[in-house]
């Protein structure tokens, strides 16, 4: 699929996967990703299965197509809201104070992962999705390689573990970078591909 022009009837397939609680692999502008619907409980626990860890466990963050929904998942401050305006899209997750009207599988989590990938794909998939999705790396089980770039090496490891894997092109091996905004000033967890100085 490509990233300038997501291909409209490719989409379609994508969100109906999503709608019937299937699990997804797709590009972002880091490493590929897997992931479903936000409000789907039944491919959430699916996904934390994938991963080897407890749903309750589980530390996931969600791709949005713009800020428009983090008042669903998240609250922020002004200058908060201010420093995502200027880093998305971008190759940053913020963890966030999570908001009360987290969906069901939620419930009890105090914080949230927001991403908003600088690439067209998942980001029209959440569009025509109408709400988020859930996004984790997908993790390559070689020791010394972290994060598979090669969408064919993906489809071949993962292809019976997942119902639909994008193929957008090589991927980045470099994951986003992490900046914990749950208290009033920002911190850096992981330097990855965003520019970190964008908090200062």
């Amino acid at each position: 699929m490509s990233n300038e022009k997501p291909d409209s009837k490719a989409l379609d397939e994508v969100v109906a996967c999503l709608k019937n609680g299937g699990l997804i692999i797709y590009p972002t502008d880091t490493v590929y990703g897997i992931g479903c619907d936000v409000t789907n409980a039944k491919a959430l626990t699916k996904l934390a299965r994938f991963k080897g860890v407890k749903p309750e466990k589980a530390n996931f963050a969600i791709i949005c197509h713009d800020l428009s929904h983090l008042s669903e998942f998240a609250k922020v401050s002004t200058p908060i809201y201010k420093l995502l305006k200027r880093a998305f899209p971008g190759a940053y997750t913020f963890i966030l104070n999570a908001s009360p009207k987290l969906p069901k599988f939620f419930k009890g989590k105090k914080t949230m992962g927001i991403r908003i990938p600088e690439n067209n794909i998942p980001r029209a998939i959440v569009e025509r999705l109408g709400q988020p999705i859930i996004t984790t790396s997908v993790h390559d089980e070689d020791q010394i390689i972290e994060y598979t770039t090669d969408p064919q090496m993906i489809f071949d490891n993962f292809k019976n573990q997942v119902e639909l894997i994008i193929d957008g092109g090589y991927g980045n091996n470099i994951p986003s970078s992490i900046i914990d905004c749950t208290e009033d000033e920002p911190k850096i967890i992981r330097e990855g591909l965003g520019d970190i100085n964008i908090i200062y």
